[in-house]
């Protein structure tokens, strides 16, 4: 959007410290310059054992801050901001504050929040359709499987039915989202707030959903909730285990997403 970003990340901790040395420096070295160790090793010249116990200190701190939402987001929005004020021929503060997460706590969330981050364009009447909706996945993903007839490598691919594939990803077929997706838009269009045309979607069957909770959720999903987003069993899950006495959307996800 042209005054704020909205991002679905998967934080895969397992890969990251799965990373070899030369993996971590080569991936962090992308967008910081490193310290003149990290340099050093890289360029292929020998550390003596006392550079190499700072260096590879180094290293982990480097490693954390791969697989950590802050980090992320820092340098992302250092980057907008760069390139504005640049094209605006200014400088000093872009955002206006930190940014704001929740946890995608289940699918229902996790496939509600994706379809509200790609079908903002159309809510905002910028765009008509999914597919000419700029800087979304969803645009991403149609081009793609247009062009080249498979997934957007940069993106989660979605792999199908649950536990029928090895790889991570989304457990739901693409063309089910795109025609999902594509429905929630033109109700969104047509202000028919509560109707989704023709048969009911093979990812609403599976999630339990009646159309009127999927657009509410689609529509309305940062107003629903707060800190995470899920069931009423995983949000009570949550809140222990985040130490929450109070965890705001308790009561939207008992109606709209039931005890599940």
């Amino acid at each position: 959007m042209s005054n704020h970003t909205h991002v679905v990340v998967h934080v895969d901790k397992e890969i990251a410290l799965s990373w070899t040395i030369n993996e971590v420096l080569l991936r962090y070295h992308r967008l910081h310059k490193g310290t003149l160790l990290t340099q050093k090793y890289m360029s292929g010249n020998e550390l003596s054992s006392g550079e190499y116990v700072s260096f590879i200190e180094t290293v982990e701190v480097y490693r954390a801050r791969l697989y950590n939402i802050s980090w992320f987001m820092r340098d992302l929005n250092e980057h907008i901001a760069r390139q504005a004020n640049k094209e605006d021929n200014c400088s000093g503060r872009f955002w206006e504050g930190r940014f704001k997460s929740q946890a995608l706590l289940d699918e229902s969330a996790l496939l509600s929040c994706m379809a509200y981050v790609d079908l903002n364009p159309i809510r905002a009447k910028i765009s008509k359709a999914p597919e000419t909706a700029e800087f979304t996945s969803i645009k991403k993903r149609i081009e793609a499987v247009k062009n080249k007839g498979k997934q957007a490598s940069i993106l989660m691919p979605f792999i199908g039915g649950q536990r029928q594939s090895r790889r991570k990803g989304i457990a739901f077929n693409l063309n089910d989202y795109f025609e999902l997706v594509d429905m929630t838009g033109r109700c969104i269009r047509n202000d028919k707030a509560a109707y989704i045309e023709n048969t009911q979607n093979p990812i609403l069957e599976r999630l339990g959903l009646h159309s009127n909770q999927w657009l509410s959720l689609s529509i309305n999903f940062e107003k629903h909730f707060c800190y995470a987003a899920g069931s009423e069993l995983v949000m009570n899950k949550f809140k222990s285990h985040t130490n929450h006495k109070r965890l705001r959307g308790m009561g939207q996800a008992r109606t709209i997403l039931g005890h599940s």
